[in-house]
């Protein structure tokens, strides 16, 4: 019995000695691991965090040892890993090599492969055994370009076609010059072409004066009822040719703040669309309200309407629902595209709503300009017979 319990006070001592001795010894081996942040160049950590950039510091193995926020935010790191088989090469290759490689790649942007970046890439070797990455987001500057290049073909192809058939015709003239009829004719039709030509420059020179207009530094406050007026009288013309009429609704005062030459050739645009597209003996509605401190002017046409998937590009420069339709028309293809670039920088939004065989209305909301009170209360004293400028010392 004695034996038997020295027994077990032994075998206690020894396991108490053997916990101890384990827990000496992985304490040791705590204290003695290096510290795993990399060791930079002097100073190269205060560039990195200075340089606007994504960045990505890169071990002997392909491991993301240091990354900033932006390199996530672009979607090329995730966990400890480069994202994209694209980089591993080029930090593999610049690794190998000893040389500063750099690239520029369209990448997805988020896991499952939705939207897309593009990324101007310089890799090189930094000190020991790590490999720098630094990216630089290219979108937005890939995507402008690329838009100007579109522009630029699109214009050279649009004025080609009416220069070409100007040439045509007047050849075709100087062939029938002794038949008066046929000369009427070909004239008529160079005078149509000659005037397409006009609206197309126009619109391009409108489009150009838009991207050097600061509506901030260059505007006042504007009564949208005036140029609404405005816009319905420069359109008139054509309305009486194509046997349309314009209704105006909603006797408001509403005053924005804005370039009136640019909201003039906003409504302009949208008036002689809608005048485009309507059978003759339809009505072209125009209407203007207040709410929520936004005011709303809405053109609504009964046209053939615009199919559900084409409404998103109707607003781009150029682009057509139907291309026959439209030359027949004699639209630039601009005009959408100019409303919505002036409605943008005035700080509101222009919708759609159509349906096929249901016609089409456009709405554009702005937001109201703070003085509207005081200058309705001018308005009326006009109106009213009493002097201005009593009713502005109230």
């Amino acid at each position: 019995m004695i034996t038997a319990l020295l027994a077990g006070l032994v075998g206690l001592a020894l396991g108490v000695v053997g916990l101890l001795a384990y827990r000496m010894t992985r304490r040791g081996r705590v204290m003695a691991l290096p510290d795993v942040e990399p060791e930079l160049p002097a100073g190269a950590a205060d560039v990195l965090s200075v340089i606007g950039r994504a960045f990505v510091l890169v071990d002997d193995v392909d491991g993301v040892v240091r990354a900033n926020p932006s390199s996530y935010a672009y979607g090329l790191v995730r966990g400890h890993s480069l994202v994209h088989q694209e980089l591993v090469d080029l930090v593999r290759r610049v690794r190998a090599e000893g040389v500063i490689e750099e690239g520029e790649f369209d990448l997805p942007r988020g896991p499952l492969g939705q939207g897309s970046i593009v990324v101007h890439v310089r890799v090189a070797p930094l000190g020991g055994e790590h490999t720098l990455v630094i990216a630089d987001d290219r979108t937005e500057f890939t995507r402008t370009a690329a838009m100007r290049n579109d522009f630029v073909a699109n214009v050279s192809h649009e004025l080609k076609t009416p220069v070409g058939a100007v040439s045509l015709l007047a050849e075709a003239i100087d062939s029938a010059a002794d038949d008066p009829v046929a000369v009427r004719r070909f004239a008529g039709r160079m005078d149509k072409e000659a005037r397409r030509l006009a609206e197309l420059v126009q619109d391009i020179i409108e489009l150009s004066r838009l991207q050097g207009t600061d509506v901030v530094l260059k505007g006042t406050v504007v009564d949208l009822r005036e140029i609404l007026s405005e816009a319905v009288d420069r359109t008139a013309l054509l309305a009486q040719e194509r046997g349309v009429k314009i209704g105006v609704g909603g006797d408001t005062h509403a005053f924005v703040f804005g370039d009136p030459d640019l909201l003039m050739t906003a409504f302009r645009n949208l008036i002689d669309n809608a005048l485009r597209y309507s059978p003759e003996g339809t009505t072209v509605g125009v209407g203007i309200r207040e709410r929520d401190g936004l005011v709303s002017v809405s053109v609504t046409d009964q046209g053939p309407g615009i199919p559900v998937d084409e409404q998103e590009r109707v607003f781009e420069r150029f682009y057509r629902v139907d291309t026959a339709r439209s030359r027949s028309t004699g639209g630039t293809g601009l005009g959408l595209s100019i409303v919505k670039h002036v409605v943008s920088n005035h700080g509101g939004e222009v919708t759609l709503w159509s349906q096929p065989g249901q016609g089409s209305t456009f709405t554009v909301r702005l937001p109201e300009s703070e003085e509207q009170g005081e200058r309705v209360d001018a308005l009326q004293a006009r109106s009213d017979g009493e002097p201005v400028g009593e009713s502005e010392k109230r």
